[in-house]
This record gives structure tokens, C-alpha cells and sequence, in this order.
């Protein structure tokens, strides 16, 4: 009898499939419906500076992350647009956020994903900005010039740590014309995390000096 009663006995429903991250600060991330609330820049410098850019296949002891790449990028959006206001400079420097949670994956290879990596990191990104005070989405005459400047960064990170060479880069890349050749020395994770924060410290209270004054 007992036997009997154990085949009635009701099975525990099926979970849904995880689809968030609990972050360091404490905070639990829905990658699928990602809120403002649960984002802290903290958290976004620590993962980035541990996000591999090229997939690690770079010289140095270290491996240039995307907290250094974005840094560089902000750097060329300021020479690229010198009356760019501070907002402008944060959407720079904020431009690969979303990947401090999906990681940094190559062209090729998000390209072969498709539509739903791309929604994934559409969310975020929109989640990311409004946290920050920036509009949902990038204007498309800034979000122009950011990519132009990602694509002079990724110039010089090819043929400085990537083992591309010149013409190879050119052709995939194009030309920085006009803009300095910036330091892309692989920093530690310790340091490219400081570095980061240290610069979005920097532009925020650029950004309230500038409310303030208005």
C-alpha cells in the first residue's frame, strides 16, 4: 500500500530556466528584463576590467579589457566632438556597458547569434543609460561618432596588441585620422577598474557642475 501511494505522490514543477546574475554589490540582474534599480556602476567597472577584449588574444601580461578599450573610446569621442557636452562623454565611455554581463563576443560571432543576443544587449544597454540619467537610446549622430571612435580604438589595439598588420587593419577598421595614438599598454584588472571609475567619477560631476550652472 505504501508503494501505491508513493506513485501519487506530486512531482516538484520544473523551474524556469535562470536568467539572472547576482551581482557583487548584492544586486540580481534579469538579463531578459533587465531594471535600472539593479545596476551599480561598481559593478559594471568590476566586469569590465575583466572582460577580455579580442578574446584574450593580445600581448602584454595582461589582457586589454573592455575598461580600457571604452576609456579610449570616450578619449576619441572628446577630440572627435571638442564642444561634446560631459552626457555626450558619458554615452562614450558607457558605450560597451552591457557587456560587463554578456561579455565582450566579436562581430563575427554575434552576427551568427542573431536577433536574440542582439535584443539581450539592447535591453541592457537601454537599462544601463536610463540608470545613469542618459536617454534610452543614443542619439544617432552621437552614436555615429562613438562608432567611429570604437573603430580608430580597434585600430590601434590590432596592430599594437593583436598581431594585425597595417593594411589588414586599415581595410577592416579604416584610418584614426587626425586623432592621437593612445596608450593601449594592457593595465591590470585592479588598475583598468580604477581607471574607469576615476573617469566616470570625473564626467558625472562634469555633468552636475554643468545642471547646476543652468
Amino acid at each position: 500500500m505504501a508503494r501505491a501511494r508513493s506513485t501519487l505522490r506530486k512531482q516538484p514543477a520544473e523551474r524556469a530556466p535562470r536568467a539572472w546574475q547576482r551581482m557583487l554589490s548584492g544586486r540580481r540582474l534579469d538579463l531578459l528584463d533587465p531594471s535600472p534599480l539593479d545596476i551599480e556602476i561598481e559593478d559594471i567597472a568590476h566586469g569590465l576590467a575583466r572582460v577580455a577584449r579580442w578574446n584574450g588574444q593580445t600581448r602584454g601580461d595582461h589582457a586589454f579589457s573592455v575598461a580600457q578599450h571604452s576609456l579610449v573610446v570616450e578619449q576619441f569621442v572628446g577630440e572627435l566632438l571638442p564642444s561634446a557636452h560631459p552626457i555626450d562623454r558619458m554615452s562614450a565611455l558607457l558605450h560597451d556597458a552591457a557587456e560587463y554581463v554578456i561579455g565582450d563576443m566579436i562581430s563575427p560571432f554575434k552576427n551568427a547569434l542573431g536577433g536574440d543576443y542582439r535584443q539581450v544587449e539592447t535591453r541592457l544597454d537601454a537599462a544601463i543609460r536610463v540608470r545613469f540619467g542618459l536617454p534610452a537610446q543614443t542619439p544617432a549622430r552621437l552614436k555615429a561618432t562613438i562608432k567611429s571612435a570604437d573603430h580608430s580604438s580597434a585600430f590601434y589595439e590590432a596592430t599594437r596588441l593583436a598581431g594585425f598588420d597595417v593594411d589588414e587593419a586599415l581595410d577592416l577598421f579604416g584610418a584614426p585620422n587626425g586623432l592621437s595614438e593612445p596608450d593601449v599598454t594592457p593595465l591590470s584588472p585592479k588598475a583598468a577598474q580604477k581607471a574607469f571609475l576615476t573617469r566616470f567619477e570625473s564626467i558625472l560631476k562634469a555633468i552636475d557642475d554643468d545642471a547646476g550652472g543652468a
